[in-house]
Formats: C-alpha cells, structure tokens, sequence
C-alpha cells in the first residue's frame, strides 16, 4: 500500500515541517523565476525575438513537465527522501550557467537544468507536505504552493534591482539561495526519513479506493487538464509577456514593469493561500469552480484598460485566478487516493508543461500580430472553467 494513503487526520499539523517545505519551495521558485524576470536582458544581449523567448520558456518547461509524472509515480513505489537535495544540485548547476551562458544553445542548457530540478523537487515535496498536514490537506498544499507563489513574485523583483543594474553575470550570486535551499532541504529529508519508518512500522490500514467509478475518474481528470490549461495558458501570457505588454502600450520602463509583474505575482500568493483555506471549509470543487469561470469578466476587461486599471485588473486576476490549483490538485488526489506523487508530478508537470507551450505559442502569435493581441486571446481562456459544473460532489459523499 502506498505510503501516502494512509489515514493522517487523527495526528497534529507538523508546522516547523510545512513550514520549511513552503520556504523551500519559495527559494526553489525565486530561481526559476529569474529567467522569465531575466527576458527583456537577454533579449537585447542576444537578439532574441519573441518565439525565441517562448522556445526558451518551452525547454524549461518541457524538462519540468515531462518528468515530473515519472518522477512521482517512482516516488510513491519508493520514496527518497534527500531526492530533493539533489534536484536543488541541478538548479543550482543551471543558475551558474545561466549567468556564464554567451549564446542562445548554452541559455537552453541552462533552462533544461533548471527544468530537471524543479521536476524532481514538487512531487517530493508535494508529498512532505502531506505527510505534515495532520489530515488538513487543502492547507497544507496551500501553504506549499504560497511558498512557490512567493518565489516566483521575489524573483522578478530582485532581478529589477540585482540583474538589470549590474548585468548577466550577477545571476551567480543567487546560487547563496540554492545553496540555502539545499541545507534546509537536507533537514526535511531526515524528518522525511524518519517519518517513513514510523509509517512503515505502524500496522497497516485498510486502503480506501475512490468513490467514484474509474470512468468518471477518467472524465474527471480529463476536466482538470483542461481547468488547468486555462489557467496556465493565461497566467503564462502574465509571466512571459506582461512586462513587454506595459513597456510596449504604456511606455513604462523595464524597471516599473517588473514591480507591476512582481505586484501581480505576488497577488497569485495571496489568492493561493485563500483558495485552500476556502476549499478544506465549502468544498474544493466549489473553489475550483469561482476561480477559474469567476476571472473572465476581469480577463475580457483587462486589454481595454489603462495603466491604472490594467494593474489592478491583474491583482484581481491574480487573487481569484491563483486559488485554483491547490484545489485541483487535492481534489485530484481524494479522486485518486494512494497516488500523491503521481497526481502531484501529473498536475504541476501538467502545469509547466501548459505554461511552457503557451509561452511558446503566445510568443509566435506576438511576433505574428501583436503583444496587444495576445491579451485580447488569452481573455477568453476562463470561460472554459463552465467545465467544472461536471465534477463528481466526493466531497459530500465524504462527510
């Protein structure tokens, strides 16, 4: 039996743990979003057009997405518990080359390690976050996910005052961070290891199969690739492009237009750590509804907006848009009991892997028209979240 179906509810959150996990993740994410924070440099450095940009964003992200499912399908055969600081090694190894990197080959090198990286740290760490949540999985994922939201909002931040001002090779110094990372993550993988032989030393329960019939799960499943490729493909026209969309329309600077990609970024932490809060109360299933159906007014308004509105538009984007994935992805692990790593490394694969293709995409259809045209596109993804309407209620056949 797989270890992570286990029954945990009946045991205590474990907060330094949750706490730790959520902090790596921060620092793991701060990494991988200095190369989106880093486009309009290497843009101009190495005369990159805008599919170029995508194809970069497509190889870290294919790296990232393609292994992440057998990562976890092995890992929940046989968990590794210091697995995740080795995955820091490859990052850190693709930061360095990234900051070294004289052609456009070595800054796809760099990408793919850093894909490899992120592909072996989530469905591991998904799990940690499991294990440590005391039966409160919609927290504990959300605290999880903050972290990397956190990350990813710091680190087009720290590229605005680190990176532009004194250039490429700076990226190097963040290798501290990766460095950090890995002797936090050193220390959960002692826990982790000790909290594999307290499970496996405890009489073994009764496996609880899903609720639902294996074709339902199939459709379900099916209905949450989708919910995520809207999300994705939408936030992705944010990550990649927002920055070229406000210098391009509104004249900002490079500078001014990263802090509004850090301001929207940072909403996504925000709308994360609400939507499991939310989902362990009312239901996953209706957080995953609000959030990705409930964004399209804001979307359908945002490409006609001024500076002003389009930044707040993008906040409130963020904020609803953002509680959706920590949904789906718990609610996908209660459709599949026993397979957290695989549904883990599924649905963040999945998620890097629909980012990566949307950036790439997204990227020729802005060569082709116009940044401006992208937006108009994109805004209309959300309306796919009617699908949601078909999910089974588990939840209720639950309690």
């Amino acid at each position: 039996m797989p270890i992570a179906s286990r029954p945990v509810s009946a045991e205590r959150v474990a907060v330094p743990i949750l706490a730790a996990i959520s902090v790596s993740h921060m620092l793991n994410d701060l990494i991988q979003s200095l190369l989106p924070a880093i486009y309009p440099i290497l843009k101009s450095n190495f005369h990159l057009d805008f599919g170029q940009i995508g194809l970069l964003t497509l190889t870290f992200q294919l790296t990232a997405s393609l292994l992440q499912p057998l990562v976890g399908s092995f890992t929940d055969r046989r968990p590794q518990p210091f697995s995740l600081v080795a995955g820091m090694g490859f990052t850190l190894i693709g930061l360095l080359t990234l900051s070294r990197a004289d052609s456009y080959p070595i800054l796809l090198v760099a990408a793919a390690l850093v894909g490899m990286g992120s592909s072996v740290f989530h469905p591991e760490s998904s799990r940690v976050a499991r294990l440590a949540s005391g039966g409160r999985h919609g927290l504990a994922q959300s605290v999880f996910q903050v972290g990397g939201n956190a990350g990813t909002a710091l680190g087009p931040l720290l590229a605005a005052f680190i990176v532009v001002p004194f250039g490429q090779p700076s990226i190097a110094w963040f290798s501290v961070v990766a460095l950090l990372a890995m002797l936090i993550l050193f220390a959960i993988g002692r826990w982790y290891q000790a909290k594999l032989a307290d499970l496996r030393a405890r009489p073994r329960a009764a496996e609880t199969g899903s609720l639902v019939s294996k074709r339902r799960i199939v459709i379900s499943l099916a209905i949450l690739i989708l919910l995520v490729f809207s999300k994705d493909f939408y936030v992705a026209s944010l990550t990649n492009y927002f920055t070229f969309y406000l210098i391009s329309k509104f004249q900002v600077s490079v500078q001014e237009a990263q802090i509004y990609l850090f301001v929207f970024l940072g909403s996504l932490a925000v709308g994360t750590i609400l939507g499991g809060a939310v989902g362990d109360k009312i239901g996953r299933r209706y957080v995953i509804w609000g959030s990705i159906l409930g964004v399209l007014p804001f979307t359908l308004a945002m490409p006609y907006a001024n500076l002003f509105w389009t930044a707040v538009l993008s906040v409130t984007i963020g904020l609803v848009l953002a509680s959706a994935f920590s949904s789906i992805l718990v609610y996908a692990t209660e459709l599949v009991p026993g397979r957290v790593g695989t549904i883990a490394g599924l649905f963040f694969g999945l998620s890097f892997g629909m980012a990566g293709l949307g950036a790439a995409l997204l990227g020729q259809l802005a060569d082709m028209t116009s940044i401006e045209t992208v937006y108009k596109v994109c805004s209309f993804l959300p309306a796919i979240g009617l699908l949601a309407y078909f999910l089974p209620k588990i939840e209720k056949k639950r309690f």
